[in-house]
């Protein structure tokens, strides 16, 4: 079985289970690998609105259940979990709509929410606008990719593994870049 048959059979699969933990570099490559057949756009989209408003939810109900006590548990979290809160106060609506696209807050911020007095059926409502808003611009961001790859390459075919191999790397070097920075903060 080629690499193309292992995309067509599990890149849904793999991108509902790394956008629920992230994964803004596989939903781009997805998008990439969109424009180039291999697979279909808007069940691209499908699976990381899924992932990501499942993941989301879930740790909404963290902090609805565990409140503060797990955002303790956490102390690298407390200082982005400081000024998130400040900006929850400001603009409730815009944060719950738009946290996702800002680097470093994805997880801490649905839990604050959960603690807070946002009802569960106002989160769930912006928080499903929001992803699948996130999981548009981002499948897009991919699909465009590939389509000025398209241009700037005579031959795409020749360097898509290339490049697929290059946005892979690209994930794992942010990856790390992310453990070391949250390990940097635990010390």
């Amino acid at each position: 079985m080629g690499i193309e048959a292992y995309l067509i059979d599990y890149g849904y699969i793999v991108i509902l289970l790394t956008t629920f933990f992230g994964g803004e570099e596989f939903l781009m490559l997805a998008g990439f690998l969109a424009h180039r057949g291999y697979l279909t756009f808007c069940l691209i989209v499908l699976s990381g609105f899924t992932g990501s408003l499942v993941a989301d939810q879930l740790y909404f109900y963290i902090g609805r259940k565990k409140g503060i006590a797990f955002l303790n548990k956490h102390p690298s979290w407390k200082t982005r979990a400081d000024r998130i809160r400040k900006l929850l106060q400001q603009h409730q609506n815009l944060v719950i709509l738009l946290f996702r696209f800002v680097y470093g807050i994805r997880t801490v911020t649905p839990v604050l929410i959960g603690v807070s007095n946002v009802s569960a059926f106002k989160f769930l409502v912006l928080n499903a606008v929001g992803a699948l808003m996130w999981a548009i611009a981002l499948t897009s961001l991919g699909y465009f990719f590939g389509q000025t790859a398209g241009l700037l390459l005579d031959d795409v075919k020749k360097y898509e593994f290339v490049i697929i191999g290059l946005i892979i790397l690209f994930g794992l070097v942010v990856w790390i870049l992310e453990y070391r920075i949250e390990n940097k903060e635990k010390t």
